[in-house]
């Protein structure tokens, strides 16, 4: 229970961070932070018991710089939803795919890569997806620029965290 995923947010509600249970509880007991969802579940210690928290507001403000996207996997797994851009299969089996081939001139950006299953990659090859008859269901694009982003499997299972993350 002390590893269950707390979200915290900036004093102004943003978004800030993923912390454990344990952190969260620290910050709660020390007056730097209040509860605003309880978890499922308590902690109990030899003289009291806490409620676990699952969403957790600092008392202060904290200044992040904003940074812009990297483009690796992760990050477009994440745009993406896990999802392949050919046939919408959902999957953690994903791999990339530029959209226009490397080898004809195609970049390797956000415009240009997409996720894909391993089935529909080979399927399309070296090809445009118009030239192997194949049709994106998204068009790629780079992420708006924000400075939390939440993993993707934590948007299902954490009902409680939606009305504080940007849609």
């Amino acid at each position: 229970m002390v590893n269950y995923p707390v979200l915290v947010l900036n004093q102004s509600y943003e978004p800030l961070t993923i912390c454990r249970a344990r952190r969260a509880l620290v910050l709660l007991n020390r007056g730097k932070a209040e509860m605003l969802e309880d978890g499922v579940g308590y902690i109990h210690t030899v003289a009291e018991t806490f409620p676990l928290p699952s969403v957790i507001r600092l008392d202060f403000p904290v200044r992040r710089p904003r940074r812009e996207r990297k483009l690796i996997r992760t990050e477009i797994f994440n745009r993406d939803r896990y999802t392949c851009q050919y046939c919408g299969k959902e999957t953690r089996q994903l791999t990339l795919d530029h959209v226009v081939p490397r080898y004809r001139g195609g970049q390797h950006t956000w415009e240009n890569v997409v996720a894909a299953c391993a089935t529909c990659n080979r399927r399309k090859a070296g090809r445009t997806p118009k030239e192997a008859g194949m049709k994106l269901l998204n068009t790629p694009s780079q992420p708006k620029d924000r400075h939390f982003f939440i993993p993707y499997h934590f948007r299902e299972a954490r009902v409680e965290w939606g009305k504080y993350l940007f849609q």
